[in-house]
């Protein structure tokens, strides 16, 4: 007879877990989450009758003092990989834990993502693309892909994992990162004053990095100009690593060759803004990585037991670091 996925928990939880996202399905989370505890009650922000019932937290950007009230709080697990909205907030319980997803399914996805859009330019689809609307057989010879260097900054476990496929497929990666980082066939810098010669040979530049005090605004307009003229830039981490007005100067002036875009500055991005109408640019609305709720659900479930135990939870990030 088969075994059930419900974990069997020496503890069962106490108290509710509240959920908040503006973009995540309620109800297909509520399920997966109960196929795992299904003595725990979920709600949705809105049904909260007594704040100090609530004892976890699932939420995805939440608004500023969404915690005030919460004195029981004793988990709070970000639904997704970047933290960088829980960090630095006067809402936050001193000393309460906080999470990220590690999802297997969210690091394939990602690369899955970043795969694509680097070999799109690796491989001058957006050339045939224009071609096709001109009615074109506009032939271009392919190159060979170790002569296409692939620069990914940001080495940790989804930069680390696109990193790998890239090179998997031939190119010439180099990885960039703020702490040393060693990777098998893959050049690896470390550190800020490395930052300048790893953009002056990079081809493509894949932004992966975490958003933290340290890193915001990184690439400012002297950054991106050390990249070789005609580059394309891949951001699938977030928007204000990067200066956007200087970023869509540099494209329209032909600095910046390309650009795929699916995180911004502001989100949605503004229907008027001139990214929108940059044929050099491919716009997605921030799905490069998301959590998949039948695969999540069980390390959630775990870090919930975890917690009522009193125990440290996985995955628990430093709120000091960003990450």
């Amino acid at each position: 007879m088969p075994q059930s996925s419900t974990l069997a928990p020496a503890t069962v939880p106490s108290g509710d877990l509240v959920f908040y996202s503006e973009f995540d399905d309620f109800t297909v989370w509520k399920n997966a989450l109960q196929a795992q505890l299904p003595t725990l009650r979920i709600l949705q922000a809105s049904e909260i009758a007594d704040p100090a019932r609530v004892h976890f937290s699932l939420a995805w950007k939440p608004p500023e003092g969404f915690f005030d009230e919460m004195s029981s709080l004793r988990l709070i697990i970000n639904l997704g990989a970047g933290v960088d909205s829980l960090v630095g907030r006067r809402d936050l319980p001193a000393g309460v834990p906080i999470t990220r997803l590690t999802d297997p399914h969210m690091a394939r996805m990602m690369a899955g993502y970043v795969l694509f859009a680097t070999l799109r330019y690796a491989r001058d689809i957006p050339h045939f693309e224009q071609a096709q609307r001109r009615g074109e057989w506009a032939y271009r010879h392919p190159r060979s892909p170790e002569d296409i260097r692939v620069a990914v900054l940001g080495l940790g476990e989804l930069g680390s994992y696109a990193a790998n496929e890239l090179q998997r497929q031939g190119l010439t990666v180099l990885g960039w990162s703020r702490q040393p980082r060693q990777l098998a066939g893959i050049q690896c810098f470390a550190g800020l004053d490395t930052l300048d010669m790893v953009l002056s040979q990079a081809d493509i530049l894949v932004v992966m990095l975490p958003l933290t005090p340290q890193t915001q605004g990184l690439l400012s307009r002297e950054k991106l100009t050390r990249l070789p003229r005609g580059a394309a830039l891949i951001n699938v981490a977030r928007g204000a690593l990067i200066d956007q007005d200087a970023m869509t100067d540099l494209l329209n002036n032909g600095h910046l060759g390309a650009a795929t875009l699916d995180v911004f500055t502001r989100e949605p991005l503004p229907a008027d803004h001139p990214l929108w109408r940059m044929d050099n640019v491919l716009i997605t609305p921030h799905l490069a990585s998301v959590a998949i709720p039948s695969s999540a659900a069980a390390q959630i479930a775990e870090n919930i037991l975890r917690a009522s135990r009193g125990e440290q939870p996985n995955n628990q990030i430093d709120p000091l670091r960003g990450y």
